[in-house]
């Protein structure tokens, strides 16, 4: 048997909306800004069926991360569900690797809105790329550490920006593109004998730009009524962010077409600037590249938020450093987590390359997709939300789609995986505990199965 209440419990005060605004803010981001431009050079016009098919998977895996969260709402996510579920191997794993994906994310989002910020203010190839990307990690670390109330605040306020300058986006270019009759949008991919492999790719990229509910469960110990909440929240992120993406995919493809599109990512890094400049209106590129610089800094608030959490509940097993459990005296942050967590972003934007990030991401979303479905295959019929099928779809999709993704990249994160099961071995050799059978600190053992 464990010490019961051995760790204190962060305080719940988050609704379905502030969680639901969480979950938004760490979807719109890099995936809407760059990946879509990234995909439709892939496939083309087909990128909008592509955006459906990944938002209904996405769902998928969302949904059963929302009944996983609801039966066992605690801070971890994936890493959690694996230990209570599955076994601590997989567990400690599925964390490991969303770990390192998501520090990579968000040291491309510090340094995409660097580049942003510096594209509009006219210090492009000044050389304060860096630099600014670091006084973004290190702005937003500070914010964090004001616990979630803040956090929440200053996510609504920036995902608010974002979405409005996505929204007139859509409605100007919708009214551009009718006067033109939509000329551009036609049915030509990059590479027509390629039609299927091309698709399926392009599923597999904008796989991860639905993974945002993700985050949510990483919160969850801090959502007030998780029962009720987790899965309003989750639902809520997915229809939002799926209508978003098809709309702006429709208004882009439609006002400069897939290979103009593709061309603006791959050259400017802001695809959706070069749109928003070939309406022809004075200062609306302006506005959609603020909504790009505010959405980098919800991605990098979300991830430092979301990720410390994973780190309070790798400390609290014994598979951190216990002293990543301190939180501060209002009970709100896991300071110490934050700190460690903003310190690894910003030693990735020295070394990172950003090219290859989105695609490390991306094997990390399938492996954890993988080990969500597995853990909500067990589930009981009581905790059970949604059917059986659900569940089966996500596993199986999630797997499918794993091939899709370039093989480099399966190299560098099966190396992830290897060097954390070592580290992960020899720490519970060297100081083993009852957390191997599932302790969290949160009240009696639960034993992996």
């Amino acid at each position: 048997m464990s010490n019961e209440n051995k760790y204190k419990e962060l305080k719940r005060e988050l609704g379905w909306f502030g969680a639901g605004i969480m979950g938004l803010a760490s979807v719109i981001g890099v995936g809407i800004f760059v990946s879509i431009g990234i995909a439709a050079g892939i496939s083309g016009f087909a990128v909008i069926g592509a955006l459906v098919v990944a938002g209904l998977l996405g769902a998928c895996n969302s949904l059963n991360l929302a009944q996983l969260a609801v039966s066992h709402p605690v801070s971890g996510g994936v890493y959690e569900y694996g230990y209570k579920y599955l076994t601590p191997w997989l567990g400690f794993s599925g964390g490991w690797v969303y770990f390192f994906s998501k520090i990579a994310v968000a040291a491309t989002a510090a340094l995409g809105f660097a580049g942003y910020l510096l594209n509009t203010t006219g210090l492009t190839g000044s050389g304060l790329l860096v630099p600014v990307a670091e006084v973004a990690v290190f702005s937003v670390t500070l914010i964090t550490l004001g616990g979630i109330r803040r956090s929440k605040v200053s996510t609504i306020v920036v995902v608010s920006v974002t979405i409005l300058s996505l929204l007139l986006l859509i409605v100007v270019g919708s009214f551009v593109g009718f006067s033109n009759g939509f000329e551009n949008l036609n049915l030509r991919g990059t590479s027509s004998s390629n039609w299927t492999s091309n698709f399926l790719q392009s599923v597999a990229l904008m796989f991860v730009s639905y993974n945002g509910a993700a985050r949510i469960s990483m919160v969850g110990e801090e959502i007030v009524d998780p029962q009720k909440n987790i899965p309003r929240a989750v639902i809520f992120t997915v229809v939002s962010t799926m209508l978003l993406y098809i709309g702006v995919a429709v208004v882009s493809l439609g006002s400069i077409g897939a290979e103009a599109f593709s061309e603006a990512t791959r050259v400017q890094a802001a695809p959706l600037q070069v749109v928003a400049d070939s309406f022809g209106i004075s200062g609306f590129g302006s506005i959609l590249a603020a909504g790009a610089i505010t959405s980098m800094l919800s991605i990098l608030l979300t991830t430092i938020l979301g990720v410390s959490r994973l780190l309070l509940a790798m400390g609290r097993r014994g598979d951190m450093p216990s002293f990543l459990t301190q939180l501060n005296s209002s009970q709100t942050t896991p300071y110490w987590a934050v700190i460690v967590v903003g310190i690894a972003i910003a030693l990735l934007i020295l070394i990172g390359d950003v090219k290859s990030t989105w695609s490390l991401g991306a094997f990390g979303a399938m492996y954890r997709s993988v080990i969500v479905s597995l853990a909500a295959l067990r589930l009981s019929d009581e905790q059970r939300l949604y059917p059986l099928w659900l569940t089966w779809l996500s596993l199986l999709s999630s797997l499918f789609l794993a091939f899709w993704v370039e093989w480099q990249f399966w190299l560098i994160g099966l190396g992830l995986i290897g060097v954390g099961l070592v580290w992960h071995f020899t720490v519970h050799q060297i100081n083993p505990t009852d957390n191997e059978a599932g302790n969290t600190g949160h009240g009696k053992t639960n034993k992996a199965i």
